[in-house]
């Protein structure tokens, strides 16, 4: 880990919390940290740099999030078609198929090195801040509560890796020195919340619309207190953000993830200028552009995770069959998220109908394996909607914009959802699911407790917020990845829907898409100390798990 000596101001047309207009940011070269703190307007835009690190680990573009891939490629929901290592290529199937390849030299989830540097300069803000700073009480206050919110997210990214981890809080860097206990390092981030959701309006004015609000605070220590197993914090953060008033579900599922509507509570934005992203080409389907695309895409298992629009159960069997059947999947009866999320056979994408079929031309099927690269193909017989967007007809000559959604109210519901379940209190647990499910009209059954209650919990958090980043570390944080979440994580394969012949005359033949068996190792629920830490710090100590 490098010292950083002084802060560069790097200005990024980005917002935070939904908003219509961008910060306005002022480019300036090098400054003094004296001279900063003399100038309100050097030390916003010094600040505004930090929102920049929310896309560095979001599902768009972000590097930190899994070296570029969905993390959902971990897991049974989301297939790679690639056969070689890559971001969007193979990553993700060859540590599920090679779980080995984790370790202290090479780790694709390991992101040790660029957070604590994001953390040093954080911490820089902060001493220039308390050492430096001529401006009035409140002012003061408003950059410490922001900084001090970007720092928690920061270590939040660490502790739900690692869990303790080595803690800085000023510039005074040991050159040697051992990590904190997993209780230690909660306590930090959840001191660093509260003194920001203290700290932060409700609302910021207009000429500073768009940063860091009281209720994106609460809302993501209601997610990072669940990591934390703390369980009433949890509940209580969820608490603040409906006390505010400020937020309501939108009344169509498609436009949760948008941005800038009533659902949103941290958003980073994008332009088509820049900063962009490049999430539609990746995931594009085939037709849509040349050689481009088909990077992942959803399973069967997947698929067979809805329910049936009326709350009910679709039996799959007569299509688990390896020689085919011609009876069409049921998709139509699906419920509203699974329209909202997968682009299946038969659908309507870009007002083309699809066909995601062998020799298809809107779609096709590839069988993985065959080719090194999909280049526009599906491995699964499906590609996703959800995430991108549907306008975007001309991804070879424009790059993405879409608004990555970090926190909405969705989630903060399925947050307190868990946590009161955890506190022995199933029938409001119920009640927030229920919130979730009623905007798809869907049914929730009103005497679940015990486990059932839990497993109900765990299926709308797969669903709802489903290729948003949560999954695979639901299921690390749950313990259940190497145990039966939902089928058993070991010596497992994803499968999809191999669809031939022509519209009207299609076959559908249950494929496995793996050709190989999937492992979880259970030490790779704390990841390992990189060794380029352990060859500078004689005093960390190494986890456990990986001695």
């Amino acid at each position: 880990m490098k010292k950083i000596i002084s802060p560069i101001i790097a200005f990024l047309m980005i917002f935070a919390s939904g908003c219509d207009d961008f910060i306005d940011v002022t480019p300036t070269n090098r400054i003094s940290d004296k001279l900063i703190w003399q100038d309100v307007n050097a030390a916003t835009l010094y600040n505004n740099t930090f929102l920049a690190y929310i896309d560095r680990y979001g599902v768009f573009s972000g590097p930190s999030q899994f070296n570029g891939n969905l993390t959902e490629g971990l897991t049974e929901t989301f297939k790679y078609g690639s056969t070689v290592s890559g971001s969007r290529a193979g990553d993700a199937n060859m540590i599920v198929f090679n779980p080995e390849r984790i370790g202290p030299d090479q780790n694709l989830l390991n992101v040790w090195g660029l957070t604590y540097e994001r953390i040093r300069r954080i911490n820089e803000f902060l001493v220039g801040l308390y050492t430096f700073s001529t401006f009035d009480e409140n002012t003061n206050t408003l950059f410490e509560g922001q900084a001090r919110f970007m720092r928690a997210y920061l270590y939040f990214q660490l502790a739900k890796r690692h869990g303790g981890v080595i803690l800085y809080t000023d510039m005074n860097l040991e050159k040697d020195k051992n990590r904190s206990s997993a209780t230690e390092t909660w306590d930090l981030i959840e001191a660093d919340l509260d003194f920001a959701a203290t700290a932060l309006p409700v609302e910021w004015d207009a000429a500073n619309k768009g940063r860091m609000t009281k209720g994106a605070v609460y809302a993501f220590k209601s997610r990072a207190m669940l990591y934390a197993e703390r369980w009433q914090s949890a509940k209580d953060a969820a608490d603040e953000v409906f006390k505010l008033n400020k937020y309501s579900l939108t009344p169509k599922y498609e436009d949760s993830w948008k941005g800038n509507n009533s659902e949103s509570i941290l958003e980073y934005n994008y332009l088509v200028t820049g900063p962009n992203h490049n999430f539609d080409a990746a995931y594009a389907t085939y037709g849509e552009a040349v050689d481009v695309g088909g990077a992942g895409a959803p399973t069967q298992e997947m698929v067979e995770a809805y329910e049936k629009s009326d709350g009910t159960k679709v039996d799959w069997t007569a299509w688990h069959t390896e020689t085919g059947t011609s009876l069409r999947p049921p998709y139509e009866d699906l419920e509203p998220r699974f329209h909202a999320t997968v682009i299946y056979n038969g659908c309507k994408w870009q007002e083309k109908t699809m066909e995601n079929s062998v020799n298809g031309t809107n779609g096709a099927y590839l069988e993985y394996g065959t080719e090194t690269y999909p280049k526009g193909k599906t491995t699964t017989g499906y590609y996703l909607r959800k995430l991108r967007d549907e306008k975007l007809t001309d991804i070879t000559t424009y790059a993405s914009s879409q608004t990555l959604v970090e926190i909405r109210l969705a989630e903060v519901y399925l947050n307190r959802a868990e946590a009161l379940y955890r506190l022995n209190k199933p029938s409001d647990a119920l009640k927030d699911v229920e919130a979730v499910r009623d905007r798809v009209s869907l049914p929730t059954a009103t005497s679940l407790s015990g486990n059932n209650l839990f497993e109900a919990i765990q299926q709308e958090r797969k669903i709802e917020l489903s290729y948003e980043g949560h999954l695979y570390w639901d299921m690390r944080r749950w313990r259940l990845a190497d145990k039966n979440y939902p089928e058993g994580y070991n010596n497992y394969r994803v499968h999809g829907m191999k669809i031939s012949g022509t519209t009207g005359n299609y076959t559908y033949q249950y494929v496995d898409c793996d050709k190989q068996n999937r492992k979880f190792l259970t030490k790779t629920y704390v990841l390992p100390v990189p060794n380029t830490e352990l060859n500078n710090n004689s005093a960390i100590e190494q986890y456990d798990e990986w001695k």
